[in-house]
């Protein structure tokens, strides 16, 4: 017991230490100016992706537009324009399709791919992100943030039925992998005329996706770290070292993550919505003006705060497009592991997924904050607004909630990202088991390491690396979507096809 301590004590000693010299290190290196080149051109593909590019002014405001925006926004417009707004009318369909069997063992359902793209969606930003939203933007922000998944979810559907109709074998894992990168080479190939093994746009947008779950890897270990701190008083050390074995155990096992996530999703998801009722249920008579407030402040009837319309419009948008992911083929990679004998049911199951993660598990985040009384809340930002709105609602134990429902969140999507990351390393490096692993241990290295510092311009690289996701993808949608259209529309006529046989037999 004695040794087994004193080995624990050493690993301890140690791990600090080196977090030590790692940062002295870094700082020596910063001061030298070493890294300021590198460290410049990061901050400036930051800075084009997601600063503005040009201010809208409005009376006593103005709406920031970023390329980000520029990219999402249209093209969620223009999707559900040409679906003939597919998350309205085609939402029992996405339901029915959750149905859908898979018929091997190694083989995924469309519900399991949906379970693993909803661990990612549903991380951090639906409580640190939506608690920034509605305090920057007040209660209407809550509205923007319905409106953009909306449009949303015909875009996840598009990539989504892409990514399914050109998945390949997966000889490593069993099954298939895919997404963006494969349904982009294939789009290329088409286009040239001739057969290559990689093509440049689907390799950029592979190196993207693989720089921007590292730089997330490092996000969630220093949120959950420092959640536990405030919450318990727990070392960062000691909550980042337990937060790396745990992951370690999942991610290096070869099937291990889809077992894990089936268990862990639903119950994570469902007990955050189920206390949500339980509060909203405490709280029936207050309902109607929080409705009130969202739809009043929405359009900048009632200002939360200085700013007025622009700011309620921007923060609700830039915080749907963040925390649903639709459009940065992030999801496409699970959804290409789906069996699935018609790849427009695996495009509703992802569009489901973004309905889900915004207009069910964001508003549940917004609903506990607006449902506490304002005076309490007033000045409060970030999590301390939410921490403090639970504790109004649950008293202490909404604290613990709220701090183990973070972990929950954010080791799930420590989980997904790194199932995405599978089909963008097999696509640049081959089916090798040698570079399946060496990203995990990065990934794991990077969530050791984000756990104990917050490394600004790390987070800013994963920033980078979905913003460029975002722009290969995209790019690409657009005409490629023309093909996701077509198996629509054979979608909907065999529908009919079966409808009237079924009535003509009765």
């Amino acid at each position: 017991m004695t040794e087994r301590r004193k080995l624990h004590q050493s690993w301890a000693t140690f791990s600090y230490k080196y977090t030590i010299d790692a940062e002295i290190h870094i700082k020596r290196f910063q001061e030298r100016n070493d890294f300021s080149l590198i460290i410049h051109l990061i901050e400036t593909v930051y800075s084009f992706l997601w600063g503005d590019l040009f201010t809208i002014p409005l009376k006593n405001s103005s709406i920031g537009i970023s390329l980000m925006l520029l990219l999402l926004i249209p093209a969620g417009i223009y999707f559900t324009i040409r679906t003939h707004l597919l998350p309205i009318r085609l939402f029992p369909d996405m339901l029915r399709a959750l149905s859908e069997k898979k018929e091997h063992p190694d083989n995924l359902s469309s519900l399991q791919t949906l379970i693993i793209s909803t661990a990612t969606r549903v991380g951090m930003g639906n409580l640190v992100g939506v608690v920034a939203a509605v305090s920057l933007g007040g209660a209407g922000a809550v509205f923007w943030m319905w409106v953009t998944a909306l449009i949303g979810s015909s875009t996840a559907f598009v990539e989504a039925v892409l990514a399914q109709k050109y998945k390949e074998p997966d000889p490593l894992y069993g099954g298939y992998h895919g997404g963006p990168a494969y349904y982009i080479h294939h789009f290329v190939e088409e286009k040239t005329g001739r057969k290559t093994s990689h093509s440049l746009i689907a390799c950029l947008f592979a190196i993207s996706g693989l720089i921007c779950w590292c730089g997330i890897s490092q996000v969630i270990s220093n949120s959950v770290s420092s959640a536990f701190e405030n919450a318990f008083q727990i070392p960062p050390l000691v909550t980042t070292i337990i937060l790396v074995i745990l992951s370690a155990v999942i991610v290096l096992q070869r099937n291990a993550t889809v077992k894990l996530l089936d268990i862990l999703v639903p119950i994570m998801a469902g007990g955050f919505f189920v206390i949500t009722l339980f509060i909203i249920a405490r709280n029936l008579t207050l309902l109607p003006s929080v409705f009130s407030r969202i739809f009043s402040e929405a359009f900048g009837l009632r200002q939360a705060v200085s700013g007025g319309f622009g700011a309620v419009l921007m923060n609700g948008v830039k915080r749907g497009l963040f925390s649903n992911e639709a459009g940065s083929g992030s999801a496409p990679c699970a959804a290409a592991a789906a069996h699935s004998n018609d790849p427009v049911r695996t495009g509703l199951t992802q569009a489901l997924g973004v309905l889900i993660d915004t207009i069910v598990v964001c508003s549940c985040t917004a609903m506990i904050m607006l449902l506490a009384p304002e005076d309490l809340t007033a000045g409060l930002t970030g999590m301390d607004l939410l921490q403090t709105a639970m504790h109004h609602h649950l008293g202490a134990i909404g604290v613990i909630f709220i701090a183990l429902t973070l972990a929950l969140f954010s080791f799930s999507t420590f989980i997904g990202i790194l199932f995405y990351a599978r089909s963008n390393v097999s696509y640049l490096f081959g089916n090798r088991w040698c570079f399946q692993t060496a990203y995990k241990v990065l990934a794991l290295i990077m969530l050791f390491i984000g756990g104990l510092q917050k490394y600004t311009v790390v987070w800013d690289l994963g920033d980078v690396g979905i913003g460029l996701m975002t722009l290969f993808n995209i790019v690409i949608l657009y005409p490629m979507s023309k093909e996701a259209l077509e198996l629509l529309k054979n979608y909907e006529a065999n529908k009919k096809t079966v409808r009237h046989g079924n009535d003509a037999e009765k």
